[in-house]
């Protein structure tokens, strides 16, 4: 779609907004790397937990040391071992795993909080990790919430079609018959609006 617009019109947008479907780490990663666009997208995040223990969001990534900070402020660096197996690897899938130092949970006061069933803690990292951090960043800016009242707005107006206007399906056949369907619905919402706005009078609360 995005290179269709683009085709046609000439357009591409800086940034998109889309529901949490399209928050893989495989479409991020095409939005911010290849294409260039701020993804305006809810991050599908599996590695959340429910159980009230540390959940990988709340590791600091440092890009330039490799490796995960522990809210105590311990590395987890990457996983490696020497295997006879050449083709046993820790990278699966381009996913790797990084790891804390058995001594260092073993003495933390946080373990319960953190690994309280392992010696010690260790999370994984995808290949498109940082389009997917760029995306958790985006959604924390002030662009993005004025983003978010403005896409509120506009489902606001199709959910009004649908419930309020009865608008579940067109009448009318053919691109031309669709237009002038949502031409007229929007003239209603539009009048609907300007009555709300009208200056409250006796006579028209009377009416009311």
């Amino acid at each position: 779609m995005l290179g269709r617009t683009e085709k046609r019109f000439g357009i591409k947008p800086d940034w998109i907004a889309a529901d949490t479907a399209y928050g893989s780490a495989e479409n991020l990663g095409w939005l911010v790397k290849k294409q260039g666009i701020i993804p305006f997208i809810p991050v599908i995040d599996k590695a959340e937990r429910s159980d009230g223990t540390w959940s990988r969001s709340d590791f600091e990534w440092d890009e330039e040391k490799d490796q995960y900070i522990c809210p105590e402020g311990h590395s987890l660096r990457r996983f490696r071992r020497n295997y006879s197996d050449p083709n046993r690897v820790k990278k699966i899938g381009g996913t790797y795993k990084y790891r804390a130092l058995k001594a260092h949970c073993q003495a933390c006061p946080s373990k319960q909080r953190c690994c309280p069933n392992m010696d010690a803690r260790a999370v994984t990292r995808e290949p498109d990790e940082d389009a997917r951090d760029f995306a958790r960043s985006a959604r924390k800016s002030r662009a993005y919430k004025i983003s978010r009242n403005k896409r509120k707005k506009v489902e606001m107006l199709f959910a009004h079609l649908k419930r309020i206007l009865n608008l579940t399906r067109l009448r009318l056949r053919g691109p031309n018959g669709a237009k002038d369907e949502f031409l007229l619905a929007a003239i209603a919402q539009n009048l609907r609006k300007l009555a709300k706005r009208r200056p409250r009078t006796p006579q028209t609360e009377a009416i009311a």
